[in-house]
């Protein structure tokens, strides 16, 4: 969907995005989405716990400005839980993997793809890796894994973009881990020396937008920033710095803007910019 931000208007841009679309990011004019693929349900189990993402037939897609349809940079199979995307502005896209237990990436010309980081399929839900960010000027690589759902046990990681000579995406000595503890982090953005994230655990912490600074190497991150909270499960997120505004959506079906404390739009209070019929995921800006 694309939507209008002064106005709430809200079109079609892909009417058939695949199977369970999630993450989004446009790099040179193209539109590039991951899918999760198809679950499968657990009928002893109601609502979302009950859908089984572990099938490997999710993927990576792609509209360019002279397509007629959308075209498979990776087709159904080649990820098994496309999460968040993101770009890092140079030809190269990087997606979390949920129930792959994995963060990877691929040239936008559908070649390279690699993972950069594994976690063991003994860790479980644990081990799954759903927010994404880089930083090409640092060299760095930021990660959520989320943990059970409403569990606590959310965390934040960071590594370099590339995988230190002799390692691999499994094993590599250069992760740290910043935050821990938290309710049930998703979707990240990086703007300056700040990362921001969402979060869908419980209240107080989850259902919230966050913020803090980038830790310096080897520490730990400060306690969140809280900027906004109440959300039906927040999901996705995109930043306007110069607007100062954050957006959210969440599974409830609305997209909100959140002024920034120190942004020019500070006075404001949080509204609605859309509000959609279903569930919404991942957030990009365009200008």
């Amino acid at each position: 969907m694309r939507v209008s931000i002064a106005d709430g208007a809200v079109s079609t841009l892909v009417e058939n995005a695949g199977a369970a679309p999630d993450g989004i990011v446009v790099d040179s004019g193209v539109v590039y989405w991951t899918t999760m693929g198809a679950p499968t349900s657990v009928p002893s189990v109601p609502g979302e716990a009950g859908q089984d993402y572990s099938r490997r037939n999710g993927g990576l897609h792609a509209l360019g400005p002279g397509d007629a349809a959308p075209r498979d940079l990776l087709p159904a199979g080649a990820v098994t839980t496309g999460k968040q995307l993101t770009s890092d502005g140079a030809g190269t896209l990087y997606w979390g993997d949920r129930e792959g237990h994995r963060v990877s990436r691929v040239r936008t010309d559908g070649t390279g793809l690699s993972d950069l980081v594994g976690t063991p399929g003994t860790d479980g839900v644990l081990g799954e890796c759903v927010g994404v960010a880089v930083d090409p000027a640092r060299g760095h690589l930021y990660w959520t894994q989320k943990g059970p759902a409403k569990g606590g046990l959310g965390r934040i990681f960071r590594a370099g973009l590339e995988i230190p000579a002799g390692e691999s995406a499994a094993t590599r000595s250069d992760v740290e881990l910043l935050w821990s503890g938290l309710p049930e982090p998703i979707d990240l953005h990086l703007e300056g020396d700040r990362l921001y994230w969402t979060d869908r655990g419980a209240a107080p912490g989850g259902n919230t937008l966050n913020r803090a600074p980038l830790p310096a190497p080897g520490a730990g991150g400060r306690a969140p920033e809280i900027l906004a909270s109440g959300f039906a499960e927040a999901i996705g997120l995109a930043v306007d710095s110069e607007a100062g505004l954050a957006f959210v959506a969440d599974l409830g079906g609305r997209i909100r803007a959140v002024p920034l404390p120190d942004g020019p739009a500070a006075s404001r209070a949080p509204w609605d910019v859309a509000v959609l019929d279903g569930p919404l995921t991942g957030l990009c800006l365009l200008p």
